[in-house]
């Protein structure tokens, strides 16, 4: 029994059993003249009995009640109570990846502990990764004993829209919009339709992700799917004895109004439909207060919903117009100072090495550090810079969620392919093209996001988001390609000539330096010529025949000097060396 309805309960005993006691000599034979008495004091306890087991029902089916409503509504607003709690401010910026869905798992985190009873998730985003926007959605949902709130300002386009919705309620700034998240089919000749087989794939996930956000939050199940699906078209309509306003599709219309609904205006109470519904033409604009003037129907099949603040306002979306974090205080009863939670350092900083000029200076880097690298003895800092450049290359798409482990295994594969060119196998064949082909493939996957349906790793892209990853790449490959070749040529010129560099690049003797030379070959060693290593050999360097250094190349060995070597083939300016021993013995 509940512990209101068991304190009535108790305090009913008491009374009747004080009533009884005080009658108790009623009990005894009465007196004619007592009758009527008697009779009015048991009416009155059996009254009072009654009464006392109704309030106490009426009491527990009130606590009832309200525990209940409590419990479905646990996120509700506080101050709708009266009641000041504290509340947080959560940003949104930028396009939407991993990393973001585990920066907002943080933050959230870091909000509920400062004891945040109201959250602000502060949108500003193009969109981004539907996987990530997907979890994120997820995450706010769950905030059941948190109030959250969607602040748009000042975009919120496709996977920003959806998160916007999951929250409990959306407001946005005086100059806003929302929407527009649909699938886009890209490709080489530009935006296509997507095929049925994909999708249903791309975008039921989305769809059903509004569905259930409009359930929650009472948003109209047609205009959400409008977002979503562009052929759908919509409508607004108004019951003109009732008031009632409602969004239907063309069917829905033609069955209210018939083919025919030109004759029927908004501001013509006399031109209705057959179940005297009207459509739609204005709306009050919550900023100016002026009426807009607008034109049926409000979402045409060529086109998916995007609405400014006036517009999502109007169509149940927005709650309020707030441009600054003091009406957001004003507005859910903030105690004290928002509490803010921005990206981290660490999140910025990943977020920096993905851009586009910092991944272009990162292979120029890679390209260089690898060409000094071959130039110099020994492994040294050019070598290590190298390797680090490619790790910070690769591993920042692989934190934001862009770069999957395949793509660093095929970019491993195409490394070992060419040190086995290079070191192991003679000349250069199959094993080294198809070792720049996997690095290449692999760092273009880099740029881009999985796409729904896609179960092998290597893939054309289709969606949006994959060929601009793709455009991206080829850019910063190209880019960066063409930079580095050129820093190349820079660093064989300049750093051959500064004195404390000579040793990463060494200067190939002048005709000047080596005076007159009576080899045909001017400079060139020939077949069986003996000379002496300089630089090491990994497999290419230098070695000093005569007065002259020319490159050579070994057969796959590492030779360290002052080595000597012998001339075992020549093509052209290739020369060819083996490891040369006293006894005239190639090693």
């Amino acid at each position: 029994m509940p512990a209101r309805r068991r304190r009535i309960t108790i305090a009913h005993a008491h009374f009747v059993e004080m009533v009884c006691l005080q009658d108790r000599d009623s009990l005894l034979p009465m007196q004619p003249g007592d009758a009527m008495t008697q009779r009015r004091r048991i009416s009155a306890v059996l009254l009072l009995s009654l009464a006392a087991w109704v309030l106490g029902d009426a009491a527990t089916t009130r606590g009832e009640t309200a525990e209940g409503t409590h419990h479905a509504t646990s996120n509700a607003l506080p101050a709708a109570l009266g009641e000041s709690v504290p509340g947080a401010i959560i940003t949104i910026h930028g396009e939407i990846s991993d990393v973001t869905t585990e920066s907002l798992r943080r933050r959230i985190k870091m909000a509920r502990d400062e004891g945040a009873r109201v959250i602000v998730f502060e949108l500003d985003t193009p969109g981004g990764m539907v996987s990530s926007a997907l979890d994120i959605c997820a995450m706010i949902k769950n905030l059941t004993d948190i109030k959250t709130v969607a602040w748009v300002n000042t975009d919120a386009y496709s996977a920003g829209s959806m998160i916007s919705m999951a929250c409990d309620e959306i407001v946005m700034s005086s100059s806003s919009v929302i929407g527009d998240c649909g699938v886009i089919l890209g490709g080489p000749t530009g935006p296509q339709e997507v095929p049925e087989a994909l999708r249903a794939k791309a975008e039921s996930p989305v769809i059903e992700q509004f569905q259930d956000s409009a359930a929650r939050n009472g948003y109209d199940p047609l205009l959400c799917e409008s977002l979503v699906v562009k052929e759908i078209v919509v409508y607004w309509v108004e019951n003109t004895k009732t008031g009632e306003r409602r969004f239907i599709d063309e069917a829905e219309k033609e069955k209210l109004f018939g083919e025919d609904t030109e004759g029927f205006q908004a501001d013509d109470e006399e031109q209705s439909g057959p179940n005297e519904w009207k459509l739609i033409k204005s709306y009050v604009d919550p900023v100016s207060k002026r009426k807009i003037d607008f034109s049926q129907p409000i979402v045409k099949d060529t086109q998916l919903l995007t609405m400014s603040q006036s517009r999502a306002t109007a169509f149940g979306f927005c709650k309020a117009i707030v441009s600054t974090p003091q009406e957001l205080a004003a507005r859910y009863n903030i105690a004290g100072e928002w509490a803010h939670f921005d990206f981290s350092w660490s999140e910025n900083l990943t977020g920096w090495l993905t851009s586009m000029p910092v991944r272009i200076f990162l292979l120029v880097i890679i390209l260089l550090g690898a060409y000094v690298e071959f130039h110099t003895p020994g492994v040294g800092v050019p070598g290590l810079v190298a390797l680090i450049a490619l790790g910070i290359f690769v591993g920042a798409p692989y934190l934001t969620g862009l770069a999957n482990v395949w793509e660093i295994v095929i970019i491993l594969i195409g490394f070992l392919l060419l040190a086995l060119e290079i070191f192991v196998i003679p000349g250069f064949g199959i094993a080294g093209i198809s070792g720049i082909m996997c690095v290449i493939v692999g760092l273009l996957a880099t740029f881009m996001p999985d796409e729904p349906g896609r179960t092998f790793p290597i893939y054309w892209p289709q969606l949006e988001p994959g060929v601009k990853g793709l455009e991206s790449g080829v850019v910063v490959l190209a880019s960066g390609a063409a930079a580095g070749v050129v820093a190349m040529i820079i660093f064989s010129r300049v750093l051959p000539h500064i004195p404390w560099l000579q040793s990463a690049i060494p200067l190939n003797p002048t005709r000047v330096d080596t005076g007159p030379s009576t080899d045909p070959y001017h400079g060139y060693a020939r077949v069986g010529d003996i000379g002496t290593v300089v630089s090491t050999l990994r497999p290419a360097g230098k070695a000093r025949f005569g007065d002259e250094l020319v490159d050579v190349v070994t057969l796959g060995d590492y030779i360290e000097p002052p080595a000597d070597v012998r001339v075992v083939e020549r093509a052209g300016n290739r020369v060819v060396v083996a490891k040369y021993q006293s006894s005239g013995q190639e090693a």
